[in-house]
């Protein structure tokens, strides 16, 4: 037991709540960027089968064994032509911010159902769902912040450029290859982390302490 904690993110013990909420958290949220995307009139998702809620077609293996190593993953990112939309610049912001609002709906959603679990009563059935919607409010309203950080390939970078001129964003995308790797530089580099990710990311306790303030009020 010991020996695994040692190469995961996460302790061993609450490796089951962490995987079935980013399962389903992973798949909603690429489900979402597709939908809005081909309601805009982009049939580049649809067509590969991406407007499904199946997690077999949106969890990247990669991004899944770098989320329980390190403690942050990715999915398989959902492709858009924005050529394909009649006002490309506000259906391109709602196809990318569709994904970070479908976790923040899924964070309430799971405290309402935490909220109900909790006022039933105990034992070991309902504990565990307690614990499983913890997690998942708690991993939901991360994976909603997250996403809105300005970093390609983020959501929140393909939010921001769409407010740029087209000659800007022509020169930005000339860089985003190395988005990645500026990524990983902020994250691994803690002085960097400190200034820049993290306190970004110091936004998910508040809200998810928020959230269940908010059914707090009513149970």
């Amino acid at each position: 037991m010991d020996f695994l904690n040692s190469f995961l993110a996460f302790d061993i013990q609450i490796l089951p709540y962490i995987i079935i909420s980013l399962i389903i958290a992973f798949s909603v949220h690429e489900f979402a960027h597709a939908f809005v995307a081909y309601k805009f009139g982009d049939p580049t998702a649809h067509r590969q089968g991406r407007i499904t809620l199946n997690p077999s077609v949106h969890l990247d293996p990669l991004g899944t064994l770098f989320l329980l190593l390190f403690g942050f993953g990715w999915a398989r990112p959902v492709p858009v032509n924005r050529f394909n939309f009649k006002n490309p610049r506000l259906a391109s912001v709602l196809t990318s911010v569709a994904g970070p609002l479908s976790n923040l709906l899924l964070a309430f959603i799971g405290g309402l159902i935490l909220f109900i679990f909790a006022s039933v009563g105990n034992g070991p059935v309902l504990d565990f769902f307690v614990s499983l919607f913890f997690w998942f409010i708690y991993l939901n309203v991360l994976l909603f912040v997250f996403n809105l950080i300005p970093i390609p390939p983020l959501d929140g970078y393909r939010i921001v450029t769409e407010f740029l001129s087209n000659e800007t964003r022509a020169k930005l995308s000339q860089y985003e290859v190395y988005g990645v790797l500026i990524f990983l530089v902020l994250v691994l580099v803690k002085p960097l982390f400190n200034v820049t990710i993290g306190p970004i990311l110091g936004l998910v306790p508040q809200i998810t302490e928020w959230i269940f303030q908010f059914y707090g009020g009513f149970f």
